[in-house]
């Protein structure tokens, strides 16, 4: 496809409420694939909401085929769209990641650890290994969680293997900060970026301690932002062109700096 259709769900979670998030998700995906998205994508833990201090509930686990995922799964399959979710995604008898869930048209789900864990975080998650691309209508995407973005060398692996959409679920509460990292990430390896965090203000599901800037959106290869959702809840969806990559990526070869070089 010329254009990837992408959907940024900037929406709160219910604290710990695995099943209700996970219906509200299926409601967001069937809104977004309506509106022509094929991609759509939740902020970090978003069937929990993000508060460690819920994480001692064994319960808020999941796993691929937990039927309060049923929702969401469905959700892709009837839209033919991949759905992006995040919980906490229990990957052994003993181990839990922070991952993103890719609900796939075909109705299976694809976890994705989170690599680069942040504060508390070390203490309750295990760090996951590479995870897999995705190919959504012919588009490589690559999945970040928050401050896996924050980390240059997570961003130019995923470009050396062939990623062209970076899409990070994040919970981000400084807009500088979070507005300079998903840039770097796609003007440095002429990828898009695009990443959904939690609304701004009060009730959006997150712990004590904890305020969104909201801002999900999207960004050019050239780093220039190509949309903010400000900080009220919502769904933004946003056209990432093909025909713009090909033409920086075949600029920069031209001039000697190949995508992912130092």
């Amino acid at each position: 496809m010329d254009t990837l259709r992408v959907g940024l769900a900037q929406l709160p979670s219910v604290p710990g409420d695995v099943a209700g998030n996970a219906r509200i998700a299926a409601e967001a995906v069937t809104r977004a694939a309506a509106e022509g998205a094929r991609l759509i994508l939740f902020p970090e833990l978003s069937l929990t909401g993000y508060d460690l201090d819920l994480f001692p509930d064994p319960a808020l686990g999941v796993t691929a085929d937990d039927a309060r995922l049923d929702p969401v799964r469905e959700a892709a399959r009837s839209a033919g769209a991949t759905a992006v979710v995040g919980g906490a995604y229990r990957h052994s008898p003993t181990g839990t990641w922070i991952a993103s869930l890719a609900a796939l048209p075909d109705g299976t789900l694809l976890p994705h650890g989170k690599r680069h864990l942040h504060g508390r975080e070390r203490d309750i998650f295990d760090p996951a290994p590479p995870g897999p691309l995705l190919e959504v209508d012919g588009w490589i995407v690559a999945l970040a969680i928050c401050y896996d973005a924050g980390v240059p060398s997570h961003a130019e692996e995923a470009a050396r293997r062939g990623a062209e959409v970076y899409a990070a679920s994040v919970l981000y509460d400084n807009p500088r900060r979070f507005d300079v990292h998903l840039a770097a990430r796609a003007m440095d390896h002429r990828m898009y970026a695009v990443a959904a965090n939690y609304p701004g203000g009060p009730g959006a599901g997150l712990g004590a301690g904890w305020e969104s800037c909201g801002g999900s959106g999207a960004w050019h290869p050239d780093g220039s932002r190509l949309s903010d959702a400000g900080t009220a809840p919502g769904l933004v969806l946003v056209g990432l062109d093909r025909a713009d990559l090909t033409a920086l990526r075949a600029g920069d070869a031209d001039a000697g700096f190949p995508r992912g070089a130092a």
